[in-house]
């Protein structure tokens, strides 16, 4: 009896380490991840804060603190972290997309990218740049996952890419408190496919994040609750196709202004972007300043306290407000700095919104909001499924489902007439090395010290 007792507990530890292999390493993932997501969200609701309070005293400060922080965005991004520009999510789908994503994961998702991601992107925000919190957090999401292979004893290609997928999926619903636009997300933009065997551990990862960031931040709709009567209007469905072509065609001029800037760009500022790249993210900062300033202050930020306003009905915004949000928005990404196009995208989509009740003023307000925050966010994404249902979770909108679904495909369709889809170009980018910082130049030495010196003989050659 007591023999069988060490094969018993051998037996027991190799499930037990079985176990913690296949769930136990994505569950602490989950909470790892869920956790990064709410303090990261408070970092930079801190630092918009703080700006704003900055902005109200000193009205002119932006024209200074902009460029300022945008100048060193820009240099932190290129000198240390290089991987971390922009939204996160071409990189999170260049790495899944990789024939060996232990490499590109090496590049794009390491710690030293993750801290970069949060600290420099956290300078954007302080500086009243255009960005959101929420692409970056899908890329911080995976990051957390992916290093997490270092627990298995024999990691391959196959638990890399299902620890990437999971800490992507859990970020996003971490993030805007989407669970279901998780599972989709993953499905629709990040992978293109759906394996059985990674269902589980995708939806239970998403879970997890999603408990943390609850339990931290309580139960809450992004955007609140919006009330939709029992009877829909008669124009609605005229209504659904004149947002959905509307935000199409703006989403698809963002998409083709950001992946065709060599066709539009004065050759100077091309110039002065490629030899010096922090006066050119510093002159951006300017051009965002400026636009901040003309529009009363509307464009700074990621557009979340614009777009709830006017779903509460709080907030009033000029018609030119979604042409001055694109205007910063792009001067935003053309530096190449961390920082994400989610809720920029469903502001200047809820500013369409409320220019479109121009035409339909008979419908409710709110209404025209969400079916032009699908409409802009499908079109710059082209994933409408998952467009419609991160709107639909925010807002609790389940009464306008087909109505945003069918608004989310028109708009996604439009916007594919201008540029192809926008993450998966843009990943295209991120499959080779990334390029190195330039090395410092060797001084040339004069002519004349040249001639000066004697000349080589045989036994001054040195050895080969």
């Amino acid at each position: 009896m007591f023999r069988a007792l060490p094969v018993l507990s051998s037996s027991v530890a190799r499930r037990a380490r079985r176990l913690w292999r296949q769930y136990g390493v994505f569950w602490l993932g989950a909470i790892a991840v869920g956790l990064v997501a709410v303090l990261y969200a408070n970092l930079i609701d801190w630092g918009y804060r703080t700006f704003l309070s900055l902005q109200h005293r000193h009205a002119w400060l932006p024209l200074l603190l902009t460029p300022a922080m945008a100048a060193a965005a820009a240099w932190l991004t290129r000198r240390f972290f290089r991987g971390s520009e922009g939204s996160g999510i071409p990189q999170v789908i260049a790495t899944l997309h990789a024939a060996k994503p232990g490499e590109s994961g090496a590049r794009l998702l390491s710690f030293k990218i993750l801290v970069g991601k949060i600290a420099v992107s956290f300078l954007g925000i302080l500086g009243g740049f255009t960005i959101g919190r929420e692409g970056p957090t899908v890329q911080v999401g995976a990051a957390l996952m992916f290093n997490l292979r270092r627990l298995y004893p024999r990691s391959n290609a196959l638990i890399e890419r299902q620890l990437v997928l999971a800490g992507a999926a859990a970020g996003l619903s971490a993030a805007f408190n989407t669970p279901l636009a998780g599972i989709v997300f993953a499905i629709e933009e990040l992978t293109r496919s759906f394996e059985a065997r990674a269902s589980g551990v995708l939806i239970t990862a998403i879970i997890i994040a999603g408990v943390i960031a609850l339990g931290l931040n309580g139960n809450y709709t992004y955007f609140g609750t919006i009330e939709i009567g029992a009877h829909f209007p008669d124009l609605l469905a005229l209504a659904v196709v004149l947002t959905a072509v509307v935000t199409g065609i703006a989403g698809g001029v963002f998409c083709w202004l950001l992946l065709n800037t060599a066709r539009w760009i004065p050759a100077p500022l091309r110039q002065l972007h490629s030899e010096r790249p922090v006066a050119f993210a510093a002159l951006c900062g300017f051009i965002i300043a400026v636009v901040g300033l003309v529009s009363g202050g509307t464009t700074f930020g990621s557009g979340y306290a614009e777009a709830r306003g006017l779903l509460d009905g709080k907030e009033q915004l000029s018609f030119a407000y979604p042409f001055l949000k694109m205007i910063s928005m792009v001067g935003s990404y053309l530096p190449g700095i961390p920082g994400g196009i989610f809720a920029p995208s469903l502001s200047i989509g809820a500013g369409f919104g409320n220019l479109l009740h121009t035409v339909f003023s008979g419908m409710q307000l709110q209404m025209l909001i969400a079916l032009a925050m699908v409409g802009y966010l499908a079109a710059v994404t082209q994933s409408p499924i998952t467009s419609f249902v991160i709107v639909m979770e925010m807002i609790n909108g389940h009464a306008l489902v087909i109505s945003l679904m069918a608004t989310a495909l028109v708009s996604s369709r439009v916007s594919r007439l201008f540029a192809p889809p926008l993450y998966e170009s843009l990943a295209e980018r991120y499959r080779a090395p990334l390029p190195q910082p330039a090395p410092v130049p060797v001084p040339e030495v004069p002519e004349a010290l040249i001639d000066d010196e004697p000349e080589a003989t045989s036994q001054d050659t040195p050895r080969q």
